[in-house]
């Protein structure tokens, strides 16, 4: 059964990891995460909690701006799934990016909170 109130829940966990990705928090981060997280990238790289937290860390992305799209949230009594076309533009190794492509988040409520337990980013004509 679909729970229809879950989703302002749903997106303002969505906003708190647009948020900390944007200013690295990773105190937040970690806190909207199960330690058990796969976080997969468009590149296919495939990370896990810790590697994608040192990631973040590491500050080799520098961002200008990122938002998240025609972002649509289902959930099903304690688990929920987040699409949405990512649009970023930042800076790494001392030159510019531009991405936008689609991602599918994984959620899960524990504890009344929602956390981030996959993340799959993959090329969609339909985002470019």
């Amino acid at each position: 059964m679909e729970s229809i109130g879950a989703e302002p829940a749903i997106s303002q966990a969505l906003e708190d990891y647009r948020k900390a990705m944007v200013t690295a928090n990773n105190e937040q981060l970690a806190a909207l995460c199960f330690d058990e997280l796969t976080y997969g990238h468009v590149t296919d790289l495939l990370q896990t909690k810790a590697e994608f937290l040192a990631d973040v860390a590491s500050g080799r992305i520098k961002w200008k701006s990122l938002s998240f799209e025609n972002a649509t949230h289902r959930s099903v009594g304690d688990s929920a799934v987040s699409r949405f076309i990512y649009i970023a533009e930042n800076e790494s190794g001392g030159e510019a990016h531009s991405s936008r492509f689609w991602v599918i988040v994984f959620w899960h409520k524990q504890d009344g909170q929602w956390k981030m337990l996959a993340r799959q980013a993959f090329k969609n004509r339909q985002a470019a």
